[in-house]
């Protein structure tokens, strides 16, 4: 990927760059969380307060526990917006975190990065990268403030679950006083936060019990008690009928048990291609073992795709993290 500027521009000039645009394309990347979709459906709000026309491209299925964000923000349409001013990307750095939709990002006639994971590197024509920040909804929060338009409930609501998806509801080591205090501002916006942690986290269907129930049956621990890995394969989801989306939090669910520091959790997409979702407690730099295999994230979170089957690649990870620990 072709690095143009090395350096973080500021939020007042992307407000400026974004002021003086006509339509903004919002990319989010492949495997929507609530960081990716809510920053991006905040911004677009915004954007579309400003006159802009603006939309958020997507390539894969928005998550049922996040529909309720998707007010007519998202589209498929490739041709919804023909040579857009702008492409900006939301919580993703690489273009291959939105391979399918790479071609139109280059199509803007200028093209942006806002991000908050530690592996991105700035390469858009302009960027903000900010790594301290727990979620790129902080980081769309303070773009608002250099923006002239008016916060509302529904651009606070999708702020909220940009942030407290991202900080595990506010549990995890990215939490931090800023964090805390945005949310409390966005309280004042009149944000339902009952209403919200319904619509995230109390909203499951049977089947997804059913396919946890499945996948907690074949948990490995392994390197004398310090991880533990378990995924998901497509026969699984047959089983089941549950939905690969129903599958989040589970990488969650190993790092918490007693004992755990690093937690892998591992996707069967096809039977030569998975995807690996990491995470530790305390001292763990899981970004450091998705690097090994071309991934990226946070220090307490990361992923990465290995082109492998869902058995080599369980054993490929507990290779790497068993060479770690060994340091």
């Amino acid at each position: 990927m072709k690095k143009m500027n090395k350096a973080n521009n500021t939020l007042k000039e992307i407000a400026e760059i974004l002021m003086a645009s006509r339509s903004v394309l919002l990319f989010t990347h492949i495997n929507m969380d609530g960081d990716t979709l809510g920053s991006s459906v905040a911004l677009c709000i915004a954007l579309r307060k400003l006159g802009k026309q603006a939309h958020i491209l997507i390539e894969d299925d928005v998550a049922a526990f996040l529909r309720f964000l998707d007010k007519g923000y998202c589209t498929y349409d490739n041709h919804i917006i023909e040579n857009p001013d702008i492409c900006l990307c939301i919580d993703c750095g690489d273009v291959d975190r939105f391979r399918e939709r790479k071609e139109k990002f280059f199509e803007g006639k200028q093209k942006g990065c806002i991000d908050h994971h530690v592996t991105t590197e700035p390469f858009a024509d302009f960027n903000f990268i900010d790594p301290t920040a727990s979620a790129t909804g902080e980081i769309i929060y303070e773009l608002l403030k250099e923006l002239p338009v008016e916060v509302d409930k529904d651009i606070a609501s999708a702020i909220f679950a940009a942030i407290t998806t991202d900080t595990g509801n506010f549990q995890y080591s990215n939490t931090t006083k800023r964090t805390h205090l945005i949310a409390a501002e966005l309280w004042d916006y009149g944000v339902d936060y009952n209403e919200i942690s319904v619509e995230l986290y109390q909203n499951n269907r049977l089947e997804k019990l059913l396919l946890q129930t499945k996948i907690l049956e074949q948990i490995t621990v392994f390197a004398g008690g310090e991880a533990a890995i378990c995924g998901v394969t497509q026969e699984m989801l047959e089983e089941t009928e549950g939905r690969m989306e129903e599958t989040e939090g589970m990488v969650e669910t190993l790092r918490d048990i007693s004992g755990i520091e690093l937690a892998i959790f591992v996707k069967e997409v096809s039977r030569e291609k998975c995807k690996v979702s990491m995470r530790s407690k305390k001292y763990i730099n899981v970004a450091e073992i998705s690097q090994k295999l071309n991934g990226g994230g946070h220090a307490r979170a990361a992923g990465c795709t290995v082109m492998k089957s869902y058995e080599d690649t369980k054993q490929e990870m507990m290779r790497l993290a068993e060479e770690y620990l060994k340091g």
